[in-house]
């Protein structure tokens, strides 16, 4: 059987056996000692390494403040990211920068917008002097940044922008590079499978996601110019969402009324899945329906290896969750962080203003460089995505599990 993230019990094995993997190599980092020969106002948006060396740097500005560090994540069903590497990679990070166990909080809101706004102010009462947030959507995320600054508490979007908050600083990848990036490898994909006449359905993430409209606007940016001249066809755009099923729905219903579409790009990788598997169902071969993907999944991956998705885009996690628990140490001393950490402004489009962020380089992973990224960092561990029927495909692409 197909290993397809549409079966639930094999989600959550292999979102499990990852995070198994990730502790364990977190754990030799917090245990080994790392090197502080730089000092704190050297850190840049370059800085964040696997090894978290650079969080060492940061323990004189972890004593110059007090109080605890709160971070809350949205869910654990959009993507497996949050718990898998999130939660552990902050963990860690606040540990190497010196921060005691009583003095980190590290949340998951569930996918509920009530559960995360009271995980704020719990966390606020209980003495949290900076939050760190992934606002399930700009609503909660602007109600949470209110109370907070009604009690002198700076925030800190995490991955995704809360529009019309007052977060002091946004920590995230590119995501309009991010966007590019699918869109490049999708048109790099139609000329390496030799699709003619690309037919392409539009998939889009959940509009209540700010990140879904900068990932759209990226890869559209792209893609425009070939659907401009007729070298490629836009015959549908989905209405959009970071749903799985719903995402099928909308690809089932697209296919069905145009048959002639022989190609979508994806913005992420589990809900691109069950769409790919519903094109198995219709003996569509490899390397004939370009398809892309985001996060790198174990899913995505495999079918990356097997040529039923052009490409993913892969994000270090690890850079992220250390830029953000830096910034917010140097908020918790009351300091200013290092204009070379701080390397790029957002637009928050609801208050047409510009947010100070530090923007992290995604990149795009095929079969030619999954060694020397996902397996290097151990995003996904060899021996989970090259097992069964996807060991032929590692070894052709000189993956050794």
């Amino acid at each position: 059987m197909r290993r397809t993230m549409s079966t639930h019990g094999h989600r959550a094995r292999s979102a499990t056996a990852v995070a198994v993997a990730v502790v364990a190599v977190l754990a030799g980092i917090v245990a080994a000692p790392v090197s502080a020969s730089r000092q704190p106002n050297a850190i840049t948006v370059n800085s964040f390494t696997r090894n978290f060396a650079a969080m060492q740097q940061l323990r004189s500005i972890t004593k110059a403040g007090t109080g605890s560090v709160a971070a809350i994540l949205p869910d654990t069903t959009t993507s497996a990211r949050y718990t898998a590497f999130d939660q552990p990679f902050l963990i860690t990070a606040m540990q190497v920068a010196g921060l005691s166990a009583s003095q980190i909080v590290v949340q998951n809101a569930l996918g509920s917008d009530s559960t995360e706004l009271t995980l704020a102010q719990s966390d606020i009462s209980s003495g949290a002097r900076v939050l760190i947030m992934d606002p399930l959507d700009s609503g909660v995320g602007a109600q949470i940044e209110r109370y907070a600054k009604a009690h002198g508490v700076p925030v800190v979007d995490y991955d995704r922008l809360t529009l019309g908050g007052s977060r002091a600083y946004y920590v995230s990848f590119n995501n309009v590079q991010v966007g590019k990036l699918i869109g490049q490898g999708f048109v790099a994909c139609v000329n390496a499978w030799h699709v003619k006449k690309p037919q392409v359905a539009v998939m889009h993430g959940a509009v209540t996601d700010n990140n879904a409209t900068l990932f759209a606007q990226g890869y559209m940016s792209v893609l425009q110019p070939y659907f401009k001249s007729g070298k490629y066809v836009d015959v549908v755009n989905t209405a959009g969402t970071w749903d799985a099923p719903t995402a099928l729905t909308e690809f089932q219903q697209a296919f069905r009324a145009h048959p002639n579409i022989n190609s979508a790009v994806i913005p992420n990788d589990e809900t691109g899945a069950p769409i790919i598997t519903y094109l198995q169902t219709l003996h569509i071969k490899p390397r004939t329906f370009p398809t892309t993907g985001q996060d790198a999944t174990l899913v995505g991956l495999d079918n990356v290896l097997t040529g039923y998705q052009c490409g993913t885009v892969y994000k270090p996690i690890y850079e992220e969750a250390q830029a953000a628990v830096a910034v917010a140490l140097y908020l918790r001393a009351h300091k200013t962080p290092p204009a070379a950490l701080i390397n790029g402004r957002t637009l928050d489009s609801k208050l047409h203003k510009q947010v100070p962020s530090v923007l992290l380089t995604p990149e795009w992973v095929t079969t030619k460089n999954m060694n020397k990224t996902v397996i290097a960092d151990s995003f996904v561990p060899a021996f989970l995505l090259c097992a069964g029927q996807y060991a032929s495909a590692c070894r052709a692409a000189g993956i050794k599990s």
